[in-house]
């Protein structure tokens, strides 16, 4: 640009609008913000569309308090560099969008006022933007509210508006209101969508409602959708996280016999819940079929395959298939390593289990607090305490905090040693540490 303005060169507000419209979408919002300041002084007037795509850049870098000080300027008309440019609905809708997303409600709020004093009448994307934040922040009936005036004002809430509310319900564990939203967007005329329905069957399905999340799904049909791989996922999952295995696989079979192709998060979630369930010949012959499927197991699948034979006492055969993925060049994660190291300290051969984690940084691999939690326990159960408490410092020494669980390890180590020493030097470690938040999964369960 320099040397464009150098041999006389002047470009026009469209060129201008298209540079910062790039920088802003490769994140370079201080070059943007330094090209905006030289086209005002070489007095080429800004609209504002190139207003507004400043600010849209400024909000998605987190810059949103400066994008507020632009609109202001806009709207007050302070004539920034001798320039006066007002705002439209687009500009008011980037703006409010931007504060919204930064958690800045009551601002955006007053924007909206602001917006409507000034004749514009907001679009589907300003009410959008504010009620999924009211409901966000769990503002109910201000939201419901809003929603209404939306509707009366004859701006039409899109598939888009309720999907979003709903799903910010759903993860809260609104059911109720959830629900709610679905029949109100019915009653308004909008379709909803296979991801509207996916939304609310995985709300049912977290909430361990799988009676209402099966019932949602037999009722897709009925408005004109069809479920997708996903649909099936949601509830196969929510089978298999609540042990109804069998339930599971019947929908499994029902979802290849209409014809809609399993994912590979399929055959993660029945793999996860047949193994729980101890059926381990029907976990490898489900593995076998991923095959007939044309779909390439993943990490995830390998652990989960690498777990559930390592817990069910099929350890030599889960070496076998890591033996088997090493041939192939597969990238072995930390946390395949760490369910074989788990299943051999458990079978009581520690040696095996060592050798392992010592192979972890030829491989380029750092061990996580989980591999020194199953590695430490090993050797406490064979009474290497003194092993197991170097191998405690070096995980500190390599800047992997121990947690909860690998101090009551160590402690119950040195009880049943009578090394009532070395338990009060862990306490106060734990202590000073301030180590005393009990993680929700145990690494060792």
């Amino acid at each position: 640009m320099g040397s464009l303005l150098r041999r006389g060169y002047r470009p026009s507000t469209v060129t201008y609008t298209a540079l910062l419209k790039g920088l802003c979408k490769e994140d370079r919002i201080d070059e943007a913000t330094r090209l905006f300041k030289t086209m005002m002084k070489l007095g080429c007037q800004p609209t504002v569309v190139t207003f507004g795509t400043l600010i849209n850049g400024l909000c998605r870098t987190g810059n949103t308090n400066v994008a507020l000080r632009l609109h202001e300027e806009m709207a007050n008309g302070n004539g920034v560099y001798g320039v006066e440019c007002k705002p439209n609905v687009v500009s008011y809708g980037i703006i409010i969008n931007g504060l919204c997303k930064a958690g800045l409600v009551d601002k955006a709020k007053e924007l909206f006022i602001e917006m409507k004093d000034g004749g514009f009448v907001p679009d589907v994307i300003v009410y959008s933007a504010l009620i999924h934040e009211l409901y966000y922040n769990e503002k109910w009936e201000a939201a419901k509210a809003l929603l209404n005036e939306m509707v009366d004002q004859g701006v039409r809430p899109n598939v888009v508006t309720f999907n979003v509310l709903i799903g910010v319900l759903c993860r809260r564990g609104h059911l109720k209101e959830s629900s709610d939203l679905l029949k109100l967007m019915i009653q308004r005329g909008i379709d909803p969508d296979v991801f509207t329905y996916n939304t609310l069957m995985d709300g049912f399905c977290l909430a361990g409602m799988l009676k209402e999340a099966r019932e949602l799904f037999r009722s897709i049909p009925s408005r004109g959708c069809e479920p997708d791989a996903i649909s099936y996922n949601v509830l196969i999952n929510g089978y298999c996280k609540n042990r109804n295995i069998q339930e599971a696989v019947n929908l499994y079979k029902e979802m290849i016999g209409k014809g809609t192709r399993p994912t590979v998060i399929t055959y993660n979630s029945l793999l996860t819940g047949l193994f729980h369930m101890g059926k381990v010949q029907d976990a490898q012959e489900l593995f076998g079929e991923m095959q007939t499927q044309n779909l390439l197991p993943n990490s995830t699948t390998y652990k989960i395959l690498l777990d559930g034979l390592c817990k069910t006492d099929r350890v030599p055969e889960a070496m076998e298939v890591f033996r088997t993925l090493e041939n192939c060049n597969f990238k072995i994660s930390v946390e395949m390593f760490n369910c074989l190291i788990d299943g051999f300290c458990k079978a009581g051969n520690l040696e095996v289990a060592w050798d392992l984690f010592l192979t972890l940084s030829n491989r380029g691999l750092a061990p996580n607090v989980i591999t020194y939690s199953v590695m430490i326990h090993g050797l406490c159960i064979e009474g290497q305490l003194e092993k197991a408490n170097g191998l405690f410092i070096e995980m500190e020494g390599n800047g992997c905090a121990p947690n909860v669980i690998i101090y009551n390890i160590l402690m119950r180590g040195f009880c049943q040693s009578d090394d009532s020493a070395k338990v009060v030097e862990l306490l106060h470690k734990m202590v000073t540490r301030n180590c005393h938040q009990i993680p929700a999964h145990s690494p060792l369960s």
